[in-house]
């Protein structure tokens, strides 16, 4: 066992030779600190130390012999190794754990070796990701994560890996400060877009209600549609101040804008539920519907079941500042949204929420799906069959069930910002694509063309009463 302060270069270095026979029998368990080095696994400790599981299939074909197992922990801020150039993530603890087992090199294991590095909670905004050093990545060598698996904790994570060499845990940060502003810049931009679009569209949709005679299906649909859009226009108008006023306004005054934009934000989501909810009435439950005054209660639904969340949500105190920061503690953008201790609220309120509305939604769109390409095979409907026309159809009913939502799920827990990008454009041109698929659909060639979506409701309400 080499002591740290034996050589100088070798500083954190502690090397742990074990004599292992008839391991076949056995997993081998062995407990690992930076400041300690390596030992026998100690069962009594709890989350003081990490851990090392090594499983029988290493020792199988080693079965008659005597096995040397060799830990390796290196403190690589003294030592001035494993590092890759314009290297973004933090090594956890400046550690790097390497692992030998015998003389020959050991890959492809079916039963993963388990190393668990233990730590505190991790910073907000950072992503755990274990890897192995590769000397073969560029031209000194660089951090690879195939073969190796993250499952991360509160107390540590583990990394099953299918092989033995040099691991360590990166610590990733979400974002950091050049992308934050690019993306601040396209989400700004995108939001007055949407905006314009937003208007364009609610006028569309109040001239066409007014200029055509409608059935009162139909009406009910571009009634429900404009405060869709409405309800994304003062998002995007919420998100501007928030963006505009962050970082400057007062605590008082930052709460509130954070709850309105928390309750722009539910409102989206309540309308796009709203939005499915109608279509499932239109394609499943296709006769006998009638509410007396329907969409003055949807608007009920729609603008005030939020206010009641909000104001819960205000009342325990869950909107303020809300930093973003890297892992040398550098902020890099401020917001007026949920606060960091409040976070249960924004996974319950925001992230529950929108995946239970999203699951049925997407259910609500592929019976749409179905029962159209069933209708425009038998040839019941003749209308926009040009590809193109059926595609664009396609994206907006995508995009007014709220879609482009889902991948706010893929953001989180990623080192790339591709999604985040993708992300951003896809939310910020929502209100282009809703456009779009309004004219296409909604826009009548002669006064008693109401529209693809509208023909296929009608054929589909004919066929089930003669039917019944």
């Amino acid at each position: 066992l080499l002591q740290s302060g034996q050589h100088s270069r070798l500083a954190g270095l502690k090397t742990l030779l074990l004599n292992v026979s008839r391991a076949i029998t056995r997993d081998v368990l062995i407990a690992f600190s930076p400041t300690a080095g390596p030992s026998r696994l100690n069962t009594t400790e709890k989350g003081k130390a990490g851990k090392i599981h090594l499983p029988r299939e290493l020792f199988q074909s080693l079965s008659s012999q005597t096995v040397r197992v060799v830990v390796t922990v290196l403190n690589i801020q003294q030592l001035g190794m494993f590092k890759e150039a314009n290297q973004t993530a933090q090594v956890l603890d400046n550690t790097v754990l390497g692992i030998t087992v015998g003389e020959s090199s050991i890959s492809g294991l079916r039963d993963p070796v388990q190393l668990t590095f233990a730590h505190r909670e991790l910073p907000q905004g950072v992503t755990p990701r274990c890897v192995f050093w590769d000397p073969s990545k560029g031209q000194a060598g660089g951090w690879q994560s195939s073969g190796c698996a993250t499952q991360p904790g509160d107390r540590g994570t583990v990394c099953s890996c299918d092989h033995l060499t040099f691991f360590t845990l990166l610590l990733n940060p979400a974002l950091d400060g050049s992308t934050a502003k690019a993306l601040i810049a396209v989400a700004t931009a995108g939001c007055g877009v949407a905006m314009a679009f937003s208007i364009f569209t609610m006028a569309f949709c109040i001239f066409i209600r007014c200029r055509f005679r409608f059935e009162e299906t139909v009406r009910t649909n571009l009634g429900l549609h404009v405060n869709l859009v409405g309800s994304l226009f003062l998002l995007n108008l919420a998100f501007l101040l928030n963006s505009g006023l962050s970082g400057r306004a007062h605590p008082r005054t930052c709460g509130v804008l954070g709850g309105l934009t928390h309750y722009c934000l539910l409102c989206c989501f309540t309308w796009t539920a709203l939005e499915g909810c109608q279509l499932y009435l239109l394609f499943v439950k296709v006769l006998g519907i009638y509410i007396h005054h329907y969409l003055a209660k949807l608007c009920l639904v729609g603008w005030g079941f939020p206010v009641l969340v909000v104001g819960v949500a205000g009342v325990i105190g869950s909107y303020g500042e809300y930093r973003i920061q890297t892992m040398d503690q550098q902020v890099i953008a401020h917001l007026c949204w949920i606060t960091s201790k409040h976070l249960l609220v924004h996974y319950i309120t925001n992230c529950g929420y929108f995946g239970l509305i999203f699951l049925f939604n997407m259910a609500i769109f592929g019976v749409v799906t179905q029962k159209s390409c069933s209708l425009q095979g038998t040839g019941a409907v003749q209308g926009y069959r040009k590809p193109w026309k059926v595609a664009l159809v396609a994206a907006g009913l995508f995009c007014l069930l709220g879609a482009t939502w889902a991948l706010a799920f893929l953001t989180y827990g990623i080192s790339s910002t591709a999604v985040l990008y993708l992300f951003t454009i896809l939310n910020s041109l929502q209100g282009i694509f809703i456009f779009i698929w309004l004219v296409i659909l909604y826009y009548p060639k002669t006064k008693e063309t109401t529209g693809s979506l509208s023909n296929i409701i009608r054929h589909d309400k004919t066929i089930t009463a003669s039917q019944d």
